[in-house]
């Protein structure tokens, strides 16, 4: 069989059902021939859950946090300190390092102007990129694509390979939902749609492109599954990492994304999240639930970064969780939902090595509605900056309709 270009291209529909990687041998020459995609890549994380960033990036110097939480404070003796106020949580000491060399930034007081404290509504909100607004049916980040389109005036005309805008989930989430064809990977060594049974979602996509008119999609369905037959007899398993990954269900998608974006397949924007945050109950303090969590976190995309190597040159990551934590522990040890929270900011052009945004401070007067960390930095102006930077998405009203997003508003947090 021979694979040629129209197996890597999206001609309008092209979303496979199932899980696959091309390992080099098999794009090398292909992709040579394809349109050269841009060499900036976005890696998005969420935080599912509302991650309670007064205990991630620490304010160690205000004496209000303590005595909100008198029994789940990380002692000033055990942060990680970065600037004298701020400190990390001690179990994210994989991340000090990347601070240091001025690759991580962090935005405090973050996050969607919407009040609301539903998971559900908050996370639709800001995978949307439209806070308050209910049946946003597309994504910001899949708009950033479009927005990229055009910035190059390739808007309908730009050739793309198929693994553009991937997830490493379940399902396609809503940040990558809209007219940009992306795909989702559970697992790069699973291949649901080959096989002599294959699933009912590889027997659908089948259905599809076997029914369609149209015969360069026929083709490109038949390359599909011919190909993903060859990636079963390769073994893509093979693909050896050049850091620890905590051997965790994040760990294993960061470094999923790590061999994705190695193998050259034309990623420019990836997406993963990680669960556990909500920690009504028993949070812990410098131990307990929400330490292990951070531990995963911050461990996992250390590693992550470490893989990439020199590649990770043209590679950003942006974190995020749908909203913070309250700023008094409640009566089980725990906390409930908040307002702002704490992002993270990892890339080689990244000013990093700083603590971005402006502090609200932590007294009772300061706080959101008396019990919250208070917002001063919209969560959409650090994407913004983020999506101008790397994906060359200028065109703000496209990614973030009617938030009013001007870069002279911008945090600068990439040089």
């Amino acid at each position: 069989m021979q694979i040629n270009r129209r197996f890597f291209l999206h001609k309008g529909a092209l979303a496979l059902a199932g899980t696959t990687v091309i390992p080099q041998f098999l794009i090398r020459k292909v992709m040579a021939e394809t349109v050269t995609s841009p060499n900036k890549r976005l890696v998005v994380i969420f935080q599912r859950g509302a991650a309670d960033g007064l205990n991630i990036v620490v304010p160690h110097q205000e004496r209000n946090y303590y005595a909100m939480r008198p029994t789940i404070a990380i002692p000033q003796n055990q942060v990680i300190d970065l600037d004298g106020f701020f400190g990390l949580h001690p179990s994210m000491s994989a991340f000090k390092p990347l601070y240091d060399q001025g690759h991580l930034a962090i935005v405090h007081a973050a996050g969607s102007p919407d009040m609301t404290r539903s998971h559900f509504d908050a996370q639709d909100y800001m995978e949307s990129g439209t806070p308050g607004v209910k049946g946003t049916d597309d994504g910001w980040l899949n708009r950033a694509l479009q927005a990229e389109d055009l910035h190059r005036r390739c808007a309908g005309t730009c050739e793309h390979t198929a693994f553009r805008a991937l997830a490493l989930s379940a399902d396609v989430p809503l940040t990558l939902a809209g007219k940009v064809p992306a795909i989702a990977l559970s697992n790069v060594n699973s291949f649901t749609v080959a096989g002599p049974k294959p699933s009912p979602a590889a027997a659908a996509f089948q259905a599809m492109y076997g029914e369609s008119g149209d015969q360069i999609l026929h083709a490109t369905g038949d390359e599909t599954f011919d190909a993903v037959k060859m990636l079963r007899a390769a073994n893509p398993a093979q693909y050896k990492p050049s850091a620890e990954y905590p051997n965790t269900a994040f760990g294993n998608n960061m470094k999923q994304i790590a061999q994705l974006l190695k193998a050259n397949l034309g990623v420019e924007a990836a997406f993963t999240d990680i669960n556990g945050w909500d920690t009504h109950q028993n949070q812990g303090g410098i131990n307990g639930q929400l330490a292990a969590r951070l531990s995963d976190f911050s461990s996992s995309i250390a590693a992550f970064w470490r893989d990439m190597g020199d590649q990770a040159e043209n590679v950003t990551v942006v974190t995020m969780s749908e909203f913070g934590r309250t700023a008094r522990e409640n009566g089980t040890a725990g906390t409930d939902h908040g307002h702002a929270n704490a992002m993270f900011v990892l890339g080689a052009d990244v000013k990093g090595g700083k603590v971005h945004g402006k502090w609200p401070g932590l007294e009772p007067e300061q706080l959101n509605q008396g019990r919250d960390l208070a917002l001063t930095t919209d969560y959409r102006q650090v994407l913004s900056e983020v999506v101008t930077h790397t994906l060359g998405a200028s065109n703000l009203n496209v990614v973030f309709p009617n938030a009013q997003l001007q870069p002279n508003n911008f945090l600068k947090l990439v040089v």
